[in-house]
């Protein structure tokens, strides 16, 4: 009998495994098919095919396509993400980080996929969570990111780090959806280097000054 409990829990588990494996390679597959051909429409049977799957996986593991158009639009940027984190080492001081960071986020190829899962965030009540999740993943990771950098160069935040993250992804993704949604203008209209309060100078009146306000 408890051999029988082992194979089952052995059997189980490798169902788990294949499962997680089988979500890993659409929502993958679907990120790839979305920076191949950012705008256009991509059909499920696409997607299986990329991934190596029956269409069906699609429904059993999502729910839905919009569901898994939303888990691979933030895996792209989660990715772009990591590309910005490069850049912004590289900077010699605070004001060129502002100004790189600004700049290469505002070109990321995965923010045209984001708005369009924002999107989907609002016209379908039932994938908001899901995008929720991610957002607060990218939020997260920027956190970490910007504390890591900020401890190792001496900088300082003029505000907490969950606020300046809020606020600056906030701006870049409003400023994407703007355009989306047919307002006129460039990047060079937005001051989004202006949503960063990361600096290397003393606050005025702030002898020791700090090095994070948390």
């Amino acid at each position: 009998m408890e051999k029988k409990r082992t194979e089952d829990r052995s059997t189980s588990a490798r169902s788990r495994d294949r499962g997680r494996a089988t979500r890993r390679r659409l929502i993958e597959a679907t990120a790839r098919l979305c920076k191949e051909r950012p705008g256009a429409e991509v059909s499920v049977a696409e997607i299986a095919n990329a991934a190596g799957v029956f269409p069906n996986q699609v429904t059993y593991h999502f729910g839905s396509k919009d569901s898994l158009l939303v888990h691979a639009a933030f895996l792209g940027l989660l990715h772009d993400a990591r590309r910005i984190e490069r850049i912004g080492r590289q900077a010699p001081d605070a004001a060129a980080f502002r100004r790189n960071i600004a700049r290469a986020v505002l070109a990321m190829p995965s923010l045209p996929s984001v708005t369009r899962a924002l999107a989907a965030g609002i016209s379908r009540p039932e994938l908001a969570s899901v995008v929720d999740q991610h957002l607060q993943l990218l939020f997260r990771q920027s956190e970490r990111f910007v504390s890591q950098l900020i401890d190792s160069r001496g900088w300082r935040t003029r505000r907490p780090l969950n606020v300046e993250a809020r606020t600056f992804w906030s701006t870049a993704l409003g400023a994407v959806l703007l355009v989306r949604a047919g307002a006129h203008g460039t990047a060079d209209d937005l001051d989004l280097a202006g949503a960063l309060t990361i600096h290397d100078e003393p606050d005025p009146g702030d002898v020791a000054g700090t090095r994070r306000s948390m």
